[in-house]
């Protein structure tokens, strides 16, 4: 299941607002706002995942990385991951990381 913040009503809050639905309903975040996620993520002791797709591209763009995120995800356990979706001249690259890093 996935929701997107302007069909459960959440359109227009700030991001440190969105961190009890997140942590509420166990999401595994998607965002493009790295700077302010991150820093928020870092805060936690244990969230179920964190996808940073990092370049603003257009909403078809989104979606082919989006899928090479769940592609890179699988069926697997996301627990305390950061996942960084990227596009570059080699084509799609993802990064993964522990995170928070304790």
């Amino acid at each position: 299941m996935c929701d997107h913040v302007n069909f459960i009503g959440l359109s227009g809050y700030k991001d440190w607002q969105l961190m009890d639905r997140i942590r509420a309903c166990e999401y595994t975040f998607v965002t493009n706002n790295r700077v302010d996620f991150a820093a928020l993520y870092g805060r936690e002791e244990i969230h179920a995942g964190l996808v940073i797709i990092l370049p603003s591209v257009v909403p078809k763009l989104q979606r082919e990385l989006f899928r090479a995120a769940l592609a890179h995800i699988g069926e697997r356990e996301f627990v305390n991951t950061l996942l960084e979706v990227d596009l570059t001249d080699a084509g799609i690259t993802c990064r993964e990381f522990l995170y928070p890093g304790r």
